[in-house]
């Protein structure tokens, strides 16, 4: 098994649980807030996604980046939310968490496609790539590998807020 396969294996417990979350739900269940400053499952399946698309995305392929799903995705137009296209949630006030209303299918839809492209750049890669400085801002700097395991990280913990909320809607 390569490293890359163990990556690829968290992304897809990820997957499993962003459909065991959002299906079934209506936009309101979606977009319902626990608590004045509690965010939605809406906003924390879009921002975990916008977050794994932005930093996947952005990490070199033979020298370059690519596109993040959510604009090649038409995902922009789709969602059409009231806020900056390059946001992805990182200090979002709490009227712009409550703008996200989007329906399950649409939810599921980008993910899945982002899912997909982390799936396509992981089998695209080498072991020897994971130890590639990709940034250099942090003490120690950051290495594609290190990238990848700390989207992993954000996107469990906020999966796993939003599976909370659900447990919420439901009691």
């Amino acid at each position: 098994m390569r490293t890359t396969d163990v990556l690829a294996d968290g992304f897809s417990r990820i997957q499993e649980n962003v459909h065991a979350v959002v299906t079934g739900l209506g936009v309101e269940q979606l977009a319902y807030q626990p608590g004045p400053q509690a965010n939605s499952i809406a906003w924390l399946v879009w921002h975990l996604t916008r977050v794994q698309d932005d930093h996947v995305s952005d990490l070199p392929l033979n020298g370059t980046k690519r596109e993040q799903v959510w604009r090649t995705g038409d995902f922009v137009r789709r969602f059409a939310l009231p806020f900056d296209a390059a946001a992805t949630g990182y200090g979002q006030t709490l009227d712009e968490v409550a703008a996200v209303r989007v329906p399950a299918q649409g939810l599921i839809d980008y993910y899945d496609a982002t899912h997909a492209a982390t799936l396509r750049f992981l089998e695209s890669i080498t072991d020897d790539d994971l130890d590639v400085v990709v940034d250099t801002r942090w003490d120690p700097p950051v290495t594609m590998g290190v990238r990848l395991v700390s989207v992993i990280d954000d996107d469990a913990q906020h999966i796993g807020q939003a599976a909370y909320v659900r447990g919420l809607l439901q009691a």
